[in-house]
């Protein structure tokens, strides 16, 4: 009786709430300094940690300022993540593990909830895909015009899933 019953209960609740609902990882904060791998990415002592609920634009990405100029908006998501850090002890709480078998958590830094800041400062985009938690700083930046948001740009999940695609077109024609 308890399998139809948590059987029922599977069926009421969509994927994305169940991953909203997922309980976080019962494990100790990862603290440490930080080293900027990417603008979502960090590495304490040895552990990668993906940033929970947010997406930053590639380091090889580019996007339009407001002036239609290509600026590297990945390099500078990272760069301006690793001024954020500098001289800052980093404390990071695990919320899962991707399929990178990266702990993707919440981190902050000197007060400052590091996830938020880079949507809040339009250098990184809400992944709603895994999270909502960020919307609402994504529509702040979107309205004071700031980072990524000041001029265009693609999501960076269109330009992986881009480049992949020429990728793979390019590979086939090697063929």
């Amino acid at each position: 009786m308890p399998y139809f019953i948590l059987l029922i209960l599977s069926l009421l609740i969509s994927p994305s709430q169940a991953r909203e609902a997922k309980p976080p990882l019962a494990m100790e904060p990862i603290v440490g300094r930080a080293s900027v791998i990417d603008g979502d990415t960090l590495d304490i002592h040895g552990t990668r940690i993906r940033l929970h609920g947010i997406d930053a634009p590639e380091s090889r990405q580019t996007c339009l300022d407001a002036q239609d100029q290509p600026w590297r908006c990945g390099q500078r998501a990272a760069l301006l993540l690793a001024d954020l850090l500098e001289g800052k002890i980093v404390t990071c709480q695990a919320r899962d593990i991707d399929r990178y078998r990266r702990i993707v958590g919440i981190c902050e830094a000197g007060g400052i909830t590091i996830n938020a800041w880079m949507v809040e400062n339009g250098l990184a985009l809400a992944y709603r895909r895994y999270s909502k938690d960020y919307v609402e700083h994504e529509s702040r930046a979107v309205e004071a015009q700031r980072g990524l948001w000041a001029g265009s740009f693609d999501a960076p999940w269109d330009w992986r899933q881009q480049r992949k695609a020429t990728s793979l077109q390019a590979d086939r024609q090697r063929r």
